[in-house]
């Protein structure tokens, strides 16, 4: 009677782990039809520079849609960030706007999941580059 007690306690015990692991993250993903599915970091891989960089996307204060992308294009995290607002899943660079080294860029991205995939053009007065890059949450 003493091992089926002992038995008992030590499942009890085993099952309180187990379940206490199956506890939902504090921390969960936002609604994608919001723009807090869009912010933080994100790794990006790009087709027209055949690189890698990372980009952060953070809100604007003063827009309930709007967002700042810092390093859009890889223009490096001390230029002026891109801006861009959230609608539904679908992220819309802000037009007529000018970052990095005098570049004009145009474009847009859909979330899908954890990776939003742009299709933008940049314009630098001497040459226009189309690219497409995805973006994935890190």
């Amino acid at each position: 009677m003493k091992n089926i007690k002992i038995t008992f306690s030590i499942l009890a015990i085993a099952l309180t782990f187990v379940l206490s692991g199956c506890a939902k993250d504090s921390e969960t993903t936002p609604d994608a039809g919001t723009r807090e599915a869009f912010l933080g970091k994100w790794s990006v891989s790009e087709t027209w520079t055949k690189l890698s960089y990372e980009v952060t996307i953070s809100a604007d204060p003063s827009s309930s849609n709007g967002v700042f992308i810092s390093n859009f294009a890889n223009t490096g995290t001390s230029s002026v960030p891109a801006s861009a607002a959230v609608n539904g899943s679908t992220i819309l660079l802000d037009t007529p706007q000018v970052i990095g080294d005098d570049i004009t860029i145009t474009g847009s991205g859909n979330l899908s999941g954890t990776k939003i995939v742009w299709s933008y053009s940049l314009d630098n007065g001497a040459s226009l580059i189309n690219a497409i890059a995805t973006y994935t949450r890190q």
